[in-house]
């Protein structure tokens, strides 16, 4: 470049910098001449740092700005030692709403066999490959895991949360349901925006608040819409342009609204055209992908992991479907291939978790699945192994720094589980009572727990990746299956779903259910195989006959069991089974008597409301009858030898009433079936157990009787036991030395610890409402218990005979039928509503709409949806009147209306006995015509009903027949040859001439006798006469449209018997003459004559006839064209019906719980909890902290302020109410003060119930006060309170100490849940009254820790 001069002889040249290509001044020297050579631009030599790149900047900001570093000052080595005295994470200050990273660096995941393998060995650790990926595609659906973005909450309601928070925005929402759908109606649509350009008022007061925005004046805006209709949408059949056509106006009014102008309909066709090309697309990438892996092996794990299983379809490819149609998408995927278990460890090469065992198939399956992130429903028998499948979902969080959350349906269950998975994983504990180590990444809690953390919004939600639902098939359960489905419902959608349930015959639809709920695919696994095969044997005079083996009834067995009831029966009644061992049952008692006697009164306590009765094939127990006594000593005798020889034990029977059980196991008082070491082991262990109780407390009568009954070998089990009794029987009975267990059905659902034998003391049980059967999944979930994996090679099930063998098929049913169907048990409560109206995102309607209950309707909705848009697309027919304005319409409506009174007027008129007398041969009547566009026919009764025949014989003028020559039923001598003649109607004979048939008054002496005419015409008979055709027909009560008050002379013989054409002539001439200008004659008088007295009745008679005379005087009644114009108005009607179905379908009226919400809906209106535009008031966030009791009943009377005159134990006395279950117990003696309270708080109860009643809710005030409120135990909680020893306080009641110490327990959750109340309500005292309270009944026995927690 020339030299450029500059100013007092300032030179300088521009040249080139680095490689950015910035342009810069070099200074020169004054003496430097011109040179040719730097004419050229100048490059400089590019600087020593790195060029700037867009990918230099961003990694030089998230060095500098965004990655953690800490503070070289002060973490310098110096300052190592420096204690900060401040709590970094309660006191430091964080931002508000803190940036994020505009992307981030990701790993991708691949298939494990596609993994590129390094190296000789297989075995090595998986480096996956990273991609950088913007937030806004991490983020994209983020509203879907929570409700709002909002910063975490305080730590203390990191695991519980709070009714402040709101809850997660549950998964599967659809996409269209978006905040924007919670705007009020009148936000929504176009009205509103109508009004302001129009110069009407706005709308500037938003739903529950008292003042909006001021906007001024606003003035018309003038302006003009234009609309384009699209032609191509309508033309479209496939699903996509389907759904185009329902654009709202809203839409088309918000288009409109941004851009002033509507697009023209290419762009709807384009959008349609792109959508087959981008799933073609997606197909071939997959195609892609698929066919870039080399090698046999290669393919053999594409043909597993790319065959379609059963039960699954394409959702490309519509070649499947028989019927041409679109194949609906499957969200159950049963199964799988074979191959997934033959290259399980190529599939997964990298185990989370090694199993010491050979994993079953199904077992391979679940894990394959698990590993690539899919939601499990696993099926199987008791012992098959689901457990396999939690602990892969716990090895699966713990390796991927998630948390994972086991539910179970029973706390013993959740202590167990603590227990076996303690050693293994992180785990935590969750239930009413406990909290151990919530910060564990796997969880273990009750069911209930979850619900109400995702109710109240816990933030430890955003952690969970799976939750695993145990004893699946308890959503069974009619008082706590609906807790199964909201949390189903209301899981978020990143966290996956293990479900773990016993076999259960629809399976699958319970899978399609979750899966169309969530919007994700459930894979379906499992197994039908027993791990222990059963064998089922019915014990019957001291010998076993068995009766089903490997799943198969052998009737022999059954018969020769009956064979023996037989004999035995037939046979002079001898010493009997006792007679065998009544020398032992002797010998035992008197020390039975010694041991019972201390303990009468404790005894006496179970029997009474609890006594069992008597059992199909199970025989009465008399509890004052010694020798029915010893009758049942000696048979359980008979049997514990039985099986003891043929080694048999350990047994479980299973005894359907807790009395039962204790009164079982004190009658074999002879027998000890422990060894000295094993006694020695009982004593060591309970001795251990019961150490942590106080001196009073071990010295209890039932802690006393249960060691004297395990040092034997003898178990009991039951809800009346105290927990810690129950934990020791259990943790023995799976030690092995206890070898006869009396326990209740619980025992089988709550706790595993499988036996070799399980004895059905009966097949019936009470189930709270009355005895029944028990059902054929009962049978089998506890008669799994039976066989013991890798120590027994078969299970033995006994059934007990005592008086009789049970019928053949009653045992079919319940060993080898069908399995009790998932049934939904869904209920709307009012916390539901409550905290369902909290969200935002899920209304009501939608909780119900994805219930289990509304899955099949709301499956359908997708193909009523189609037709409701094709009938919408069909063109409307235009009614064409030739006498101006059309009427047919109103003629229509009028002609539907009279068909409602007619029939609710004939249903109760022709019942009456003054009508049957009126009904009689020659009664003028009305026929109802069957097609709406013709006439009613006049007619005549002929005769009527007779023990042969219940049908009216009725002659009906007929103006619309047309006769045929070929119709056998028209009279012969009017169309015959005799006919041709163009003469129609009759003449007179001379009488000379006359023949007998012909004689229109001659009667034959054989009909002479009233209603012995014989009928000789075939019904229906046809024929002219008189210029009219007729017909003769049969016709019922309902058929008739009105009754005339006039009669006719009829010739029934002649009509009915000789086929007469002269009489049939007469009568049609005579059925003319009683017209008079076209109209029939008048109707009987409903009072006068039909006697009428029922008011509703003669209102819809009269409007009946009003209408029909409205009828008459409609201008198209008699129109040439009536009868094409009725029938395009009738298929006008059918159109218009059909569409408001399939709407009414369609919308949330139809829902099967519609009524009942919107009845409690009211209720929580009235009572304040929510406002008129459904906002939870203060009163509504107190019931929903109430989930212990009856929230409505606690929340008034915690508002009516019932609490404040009572002292802490006086209050925590009545609210036991809220939480006591038995039903039947022994009147407690009350305080005068507590007697009061007692009283207010049961006429709340009745005022609740009445007010309920009164909202159309199937709540009768005093059954609703009964069932929830039980004062069976406010004295012994009063007590209990006051420091009362537990050993005193079990002498108030007769209820059994095992649901006095669970009542006391779950007393603490509810005086938690009402001191939560208080601090909303702002109601110190309350709070620390409830605090008092709860630490008086937490002491010694009732709150003692459980031994599967603490360890013995």
């Amino acid at each position: 470049m020339d030299r450029i001069v500059a100013s007092n002889e300032f030179s300088f040249r521009v040249g080139f910098s680095g490689y950015s290509g910035h342009l810069r001044l070099e200074p020169l020297s004054p003496v430097e001449r011109a040179n040719p050579l730097k004419d050229v631009p100048d490059f400089v030599i590019p600087p020593a740092f790195a060029p700037e790149t867009p990918e230099s900047v961003r990694k030089y900001l998230e060095e500098k700005y965004l990655l953690p570093e800490l503070d070289p000052d002060e973490f310098s080595p110096e300052k190592a030692g420096r204690q900060w005295d401040f709590d970094w994470f309660d006191k430091a200050k964080e931002h508000l709403e803190p940036s994020l990273p505009r992307s981030v660096v990701v790993p991708t995941w691949e298939l494990p066999f596609r993994r590129v393998k390094k190296g000789a060995y297989v075995q090595h650790r998986w480096d996956p490959k990273s991609v950088e990926m913007d937030v806004a595609e991490l983020m994209e659906g983020a509203q879907d895991s929570g409700s709002m973005p909002r910063m975490p909450g305080p730590a203390k309601d990191f695991v519980r949360g709070t009714t402040n928070n709101r809850p997660f925005r549950p998964g599967g929402l659809d996409d269209s349901q978006s905040l924007e759908r919670i705007l009020p109606d009148g936000a929504c649509n176009g009205d509103w925006v109508r009004e302001v350009l129009d110069g009407g008022p706005a709308q500037v007061i938003p739903p529950s608040c008292k003042h909006g925005l001021d906007l001024g004046d606003l003035k018309a805006y003038p302006c003009s819409w234009r609309v384009s209709k699209d032609q191509g949408v309508v033309k479209s059949t496939s699903d996509e342009k389907l759904s185009g056509l329902s654009v709202q106006f809203d839409d088309l009014f918000k288009k409109a609204w941004d851009d002033d102008i509507v697009e023209e309909s290419s762009g709807y066709d384009n959008l349609f055209e792109a959508e087959p090309g981008k799933l073609e697309t997606d197909v071939e990438k997959d195609a892609t992908v698929t066919s870039s892996v080399p090698g046999s092996e290669a393919s053999v794990l594409d043909e597993i992991l790319l065959a379609d299983p059963g039960g699954s379809t394409s959702r490309f490819d519509g070649t499947g479907d028989s019927g041409g149609q679109q194949p609906k998408e499957a969200w159950a995927i049963s199964g799988g291939s074979e191959g997934i278990a033959d290259h399980f460890h190529e599939l997964v090469p990298d185990m989370a978790l090694d199993f010491p065992f050979e994993l079953d198939i199904f077992q391979k399956e679940a894990i394959y699945y698990l590993e690539k992130g899919d939601s499990v429903f696993v099926a199987a028998h008791t012992s098959a192994g689901k457990t396999v499948v939690a602990e892969y979902a716990f090895a699966l969080a713990s390796k991927h720094c998630t948390r994972a959350v086991y539910t179970a349906p029973i706390k013993t269950i959740s202590n167990q589980k603590y227990r076996d998975f303690c050693g293994k994983f992180d785990v935590g504990l969750l239930t009413g009572d406990v909290s151990l180590r919530p910060e564990a990444s796997c969880l273990i809690m009750t069911t209930e727990i979850l619900r109400s953390m995702l109710y109240r919004g816990a933030d430890i939600i955003r952690d969970i990746e799976w939750v695993i639902f145990d004893e699946v098939h308890y959503v069974n359960d009619v008082e706590r299956g609906v807790v199964w489905e909201e949390v189903i419902i209301m899981l978020p959608r990143h966290v996956n779903i293990v479900l773990l349930s016993a076999t259960v015959p629809n399976t699958i639809e319970f899978a399609d259910w979750i899966g169309r709920t969530k919007q994700k695919k459930i894979r379906v696994t499992g197994t039908s195989k027993r791990p222990v095969p059963l064998e089922h044997c019915l014990f019957y005079s001291g010998e076993l006959y068995k009766i089903c083996e490997n799943e198969n009834f052998l009737p022999q067995g059954w018969k020769a069991a009956k064979d023996a009831y037989k004999k035995k029966n037939s046979s002079t009644v001898g010493g009997g089974t006792g007679t065998h061992l009544g020398s032992a049952a002797a010998h035992g008692r008197a020390r039975m008597q010694q041991r019972e006697n201390p303990n009468r009164g404790k005894q006496n306590k179970h029997s009474g409301p609890q006594s069992l009765g008597n059992f199909s094939g199970a025989g009465g127990l008399s509890q004052n009858n010694w020798g029915s006594k010893r009758s049942e000593a000696s048979l359980w005798l008979l049997l514990i030898n039985k099986l003891s020889k043929k080694s048999l034990l350990p047994v479980v029977i299973f005894c359907f009433s807790k009395n039962r059980c204790d009164k079982s196991a004190d009658n074999i008082t002879g027998t000890d079936l422990t060894s000295s070491s094993e006694k020695s082991e009982i004593r060591v262990f309970c001795d251990k157990a019961f150490s942590r109780l106080k001196g009073s407390d071990r010295n209890l009568p039932q802690v006393v009787r249960v060691q004297s009954l395990l040092r034997r070998g003898i178990g009991v089990h039951h809800a009346g036991l105290l927990p810690i009794v129950k934990e020791v029987v259990e943790m023995l009975f799976c030690r092995g030395v206890i070898k006869v267990l009396f326990s209740t059905e619980t025992f089988a659902m709550g706790v595993n610890a499988p036996a070799r034998t399980v004895v059905f003391d009966t097949l019936r049980k009470f189930d709270g409402k009355e005895f029944r059967q028990l059902l054929p999944g009962e049978y089998t979930q506890m008669a799994g218990r039976a066989g013991r994996r890798g120590l027994d090679k078969i299970g033995t099930v006994v059934v007990m005979c005592r008086d009789e063998v049970p019928e053949e098929m009653d045992l079919k049913h319940v060993i080898v039928g069908s399995a009790t169907r998932l049934e939904s048990q869904f209920r709307l409560t009012y916390t539901m509503i409550l905290h369902l109206l909290r969200v935002e995102e899920l209304k009501v309607e939608d909780m119900l709409k994805r219930s289990f209950a509304e899955f099949h309707a709301q499956k359908k909705l997708p193909e009523k949806q189609q037709l409701l848009m094709l009938k919408l697309a069909q063109p409307a027919k235009a009614i064409e009147c030739i006498k101006g304005e059309p009427a047919i319409e109103e003629y229509y409506g009028m002609l539907t209306e009279s068909e409602k009174y007619r029939n609710r007027v004939l249903d109760t008129v022709m019942q009456s006995q003054a009508v049957q007398q009126f009904l009689s041969p020659g009664r003028v009547v009305v026929v109802k015509s069957q097609s709406v566009a013709e006439d009613h026919f006049l007619g005549v009764v002929l005769k009527a009903p007779s023990a042969s025949s219940k049908q009216y014989i009725v002659l009906v003028l007929r103006p619309d027949l047309l006769l045929s020559m070929q119709d056998p039923s028209v009279n012969g001598k009017l169309l015959g040859k005799d006919s041709g003649s163009s003469i129609q109607g009759y003449y007179i004979v001379p009488k000379s001439k006359r023949s007998p048939e012909d004689d229109y008054y001659t009667v034959s002496s054989s009909t002479s006798r009233k209603g012995s005419v014989t009928v000789n015409i075939k019904l229906p008979h046809r024929g002219s006469a008189a210029g009219l055709n007729y017909e003769v027909i049969g016709l019922e009560n309902k058929d008739f449209l009105s009754i005339c008050n006039c009669k006719i002379t009829i010739d029934q013989a002649g009509l009915l018997e000789y086929d007469s054409s002269t009489a049939y002539s007469k009568t049609v001439q005579e059925l003319l003459n009683k017209k008079s200008n076209g109209k029939y004659p008048p109707a009987l008088d409903a009072v006068k004559d039909l006697k009428l007295r029922d008011m509703d009745t003669l209102d819809a008679y009269h409007a009946w006839t009003n209408l029909l005379t409205k009828m008459a005087g409609n201008k198209c009644y008699g129109c040439i064209k009536f009868k094409e114009h009725i029938m395009l108005a009738k298929e006008l009607s059918k159109h218009r019906e059909e569409v408001n179905t399939l709407k009414y379908q369609m919308s949330d009226e139809a829902l099967e719980k519609m009524p009942d919400f919107q009845g409690r809906i009211d209720v929580l209106k009235e009572i304040g909890c929510i406002d008129s535009d459904l906002v939870v008031q203060i009163k509504g966030r107190v019931a929903c902290e109430m989930n212990s009791g009856e929230e409505l009943i606690s929340t008034e009377c915690l508002f009516e302020n019932q609490l404040d005159d009572l002292q802490p134990e006086e209050a925590v006395a009545l609210m036991s109410a809220l939480v006591f279950q038995q039903k039947n117990t022994s009147e407690p003696s009350l305080t005068d003060n507590l007697a009061k309270a007692k009283k207010r708080l049961y006429e709340t109860a009745i005022r609740l119930g009445e007010l309920q009643a009164h909202f159309k809710i199937g709540i009768v005030p005093e059954e609703y006060a009964r069932d929830n409120l039980k004062f069976g135990l406010v004295e012994v909680v009063y007590e209990w309170a006051k420091g009362t020893p537990f050993a005193d306080i079990c002498e108030l009641t007769d209820v059994p100490e095992g649901l006095i110490v669970r009542t006391i327990v779950r007393l603490d959750e509810t005086c938690r849940e009402f001191k939560n109340a208080a601090a909303i309500m702002g109601n110190s005292a309350l709070y620390k009254k409830m605090e008092t309270a709860s630490n008086a009944i937490k002491r010694d026995i009732v709150f003692a820790a459980s031994l599967y927690i603490t360890g013995v």
